[in-house]
């Protein structure tokens, strides 16, 4: 979930200027879930993650509005993904489903956390701070609401009045699909205690089994 930023030798759109705001983006909000999960959110003040970060706090609410937004960065870097994911399928000739069938199976084989298939300790800590915290919990609709909007635009048009009914229907749908395969993933390796290992094919087949119910729902 956390964002790697280009090596200067990479292409970035907008230059050298944005490769640093990139990186001071990713600095700050690093900085901050290093102190949240010494700490706790709640005993972390924006001073503080300022300071640790060398930057100035004018400077911090520039790149994050509010103070749980330092915290779920990792979840504004997936936020537009899905609808990625729809575009790109169709560009190669794919319904959306499936495009985003293979997406996630891909994540958990590559144990994505942002598929819940991740048994890190770092990121089980992450997970534990984030669903122990209400505010954080309520902050994180924001994310999930704007992503569901982008997949519905991904899906279909409904001109300038923006998606259509069906393609919201249909985007809330896979939102809520993708959501709580990774909560049962997450749930059965933080407190059932297994292993992603162990999960991983279990997993799978209710990946495969949630986008069929999906397909008999949602037509491509």
């Amino acid at each position: 979930m956390s964002e790697t930023p280009p090596s200067p030798a990479s292409p970035v759109p907008g230059g050298l200027r944005e490769l640093k705001k990139r990186r001071t983006y990713a600095a700050i909000s690093e900085a901050a879930i290093r102190l949240f999960l010494e700490r706790g959110f709640d005993a972390v003040s924006v001073a503080e993650v300022a300071a640790a970060a060398e930057v100035s706090k004018p400077t911090l609410f520039r790149y994050f509005p509010a103070k749980e937004d330092l915290a779920l960065h990792r979840f504004a870097d997936h936020e537009d993904e899905p609808a990625r994911v729809v575009r790109a399928g169709r560009e190669q000739g794919s319904g959306p489903l499936d495009a985003l069938e293979r997406h996630f199976l891909r994540g958990l084989a590559e144990r994505d956390p942002i598929t819940g298939l991740c048994d890190d300790p770092e990121v089980l800590a992450y997970q534990r701070m984030l669903y122990g915290t209400e505010s954080l919990v309520a902050r994180l609709h924001t994310y999930t609401r704007r992503s569901d909007a982008a997949l519905a635009a991904a899906l279909g048009s409904g001109g300038d009045e923006g998606p259509d009914v069906r393609a919201r229907l249909a985007a809330g749908q896979v939102g809520v699909v993708l959501r709580t395969l990774a909560e049962e993933n997450w749930r059965r390796i933080e407190h059932a205690g297994e292993s992603a290992d162990a999960v991983h094919p279990g997993a799978v087949r209710a990946a495969e089994f949630a986008f069929g119910q999906l397909r008999d729902g949602i037509a491509q």
